[in-house]
């Protein structure tokens, strides 16, 4: 019984650590007036698509839903 107790609190520990450090972080939308209450992607590539005044760098993948990736930073209180 000890044993068994043992392994399931090691398989949980192994689950936890690789759970951890398996999601990717991306940035967060600043918390600023410019980007308070955005809600669609066309609104974000006025100011982020290519030629504007702040394009996408050359690596960012060709995803066109902004908001699946970069949620909105929380202004502090």
């Amino acid at each position: 019984m000890k044993n068994t107790a043992i392994f399931i609190l090691f398989v949980l520990a192994v689950t936890g650590f690789l759970y951890s450090i398996s999601g990717k972080k991306y940035p967060q939308m600043p918390a600023n007036a410019d980007h308070m209450g955005i809600t669609d992607t066309a609104i974000c590539l006025g100011c982020h698509d290519a030629g504007k005044v702040y394009p996408r760098k050359e690596t960012h993948p060709p995803k066109f839903e902004c908001l699946k990736c970069h949620k909105q930073k929380r202004k502090k209180t």
